[in-house]
């Protein structure tokens, strides 16, 4: 498994275990996929970013900046300064097949 890979489901994860009404940190992310000792976990601070983005951009999580979602288009830019991470809210059960 590919390290992109592992952080999108770590965040998958995470933010599905804490549930739609709140929200997790992109730290919380990094230490998770990061050995425990020592500050590595920082280093995977850019990655946790780039992949909440594509997550985001997929349509299965949203970002929040003052606790509100980013829009879709500002996506594109990259989102700067403090972010928490959400599973996105589902509009309603899944259709059947």
């Amino acid at each position: 498994m590919s390290e992109q890979t592992l952080i999108e489901a770590q965040i998958l994860r995470l933010t599905a275990a804490s549930g739609p009404g709140t929200s997790i940190c992109p730290s919380d992310v990094a230490r998770a996929v990061s050995p425990p000792e020592g500050d590595v976990w920082r280093q995977k601070l850019t990655a946790v970013r780039r992949a909440a983005i594509r997550l985001a951009q997929a349509g299965r999580i949203d970002i929040l900046r003052k606790g509100k979602p980013v829009a879709a288009d500002a996506l594109a830019d990259g989102v700067k300064g403090v972010i928490r991470l959400r599973i996105r809210p589902q509009a309603g059960p899944p259709a059947p097949e």
